[in-house]
């Protein structure tokens, strides 16, 4: 009756993890392409005037603000319980990667925050505060966010994917090609050094993908081994 309850257990952990990691990635995608919907650095003055003289544009802009939080708040509750589930899969965990997982996620996420804001920033003066437009400035805080989220965002993201890789690998519940695969997409997030704003597809969804991969080892009612 114990293994039972503990299976069931775990299989209900599985499928909020699943439904966690989901609703990240829709919200932080979503968020994502609203904030940075403003016009490139290259465009013209006028573009930026239309685009900042716009009420329903600018809206948008600020809806992917404020969505974005409820993205954060979504990737600690899958960061919490995932580091639960592989505990309990291994019957404790290696304080040092644990640790420098959660930092990791939690770095990620400031920087992802403090990136929105800084895209924003200009539709938020212009909104609340009726500020005059410099397209200098207009120009420059988007890219400033781009920096952040491409550049040391997404360094972050592949530090969380090699240390949860990692203590997945010695919980032993994934198949070896899906390590294999979390290992390639953490050097691609360390080493890219593209601007595209694709990049950020990449740790979203493998989240998303891990998660199914635990939910679906869980209902298989395969043992877990122990470490």
């Amino acid at each position: 009756m114990v293994a039972t309850q503990e299976t069931r257990t775990r299989r209900a952990g599985a499928s909020a993890l699943v439904v966690l990691a989901g609703l990240h990635a829709a919200l932080f995608l979503l968020a994502y392409a609203l904030v940075t919907s403003t016009p490139g650095p290259s465009a013209p003055d006028e573009e930026l005037v239309a685009f900042y003289g716009s009420s329903s544009r600018i809206r948008l802009v600020l809806l992917g603000l404020f969505v974005m939080p409820f993205a954060g708040i979504c990737f600690l509750w899958v960061s919490s319980a995932l580091r639960a589930w592989i505990r309990a899969a291994t019957q404790g965990e290696n304080e040092f990667v644990g640790g420098l997982q959660q930092a990791s996620g939690i770095i990620y996420v400031a920087l992802f925050f403090a990136a929105a804001a800084a895209s924003s920033v200009m539709a938020v003066s212009v909104e609340y505060s009726n500020s005059p437009l410099d397209p200098m400035v207009a120009r420059q805080l988007p890219q400033f966010g781009k920096t952040l989220l491409l550049v040391f965002g997404m360094r972050m993201a592949a530090t969380f994917v090699f240390t949860t890789t990692q203590m997945v690998h010695r919980a032993g519940v994934l198949p070896r090609w899906f390590e294999l695969a979390g290992t390639l997409a953490g050097v691609f997030l360390l080493l890219s050094t593209a601007f595209n704003r694709e990049l950020v597809l990449v740790f979203p969804l493998w989240l998303l993908l891990l998660s199914i991969q635990i939910w679906s080892r869980t209902r298989s009612d395969e043992p877990v081994p122990a470490a």
